[in-house]
């Protein structure tokens, strides 16, 4: 037996529930997966904007 109703014995508005639920999960996945891939970026852009600082301070 399957935790989940079946599709078809299921309300309008608990499909409703569903499908935006799972829109919801794919978006917070899709944006984990955008950031996850941009963190080495910020991390040398970081870096690179204090090496400048510090050698145009230096000289």
């Amino acid at each position: 037996m399957s935790l989940v109703p079946r599709w078809e014995v299921m309300t309008n508005e608990a499909k409703a529930l569903t499908k935006r639920i799972a829109v919801s999960a794919l978006v917070l996945l899709l944006a984990f997966w955008i950031v996850k891939a941009l963190i080495p970026w910020v991390i040398v852009a970081i870096c690179g904007y204090w090496a400048y600082r510090w050698l145009t301070k230096r000289t």
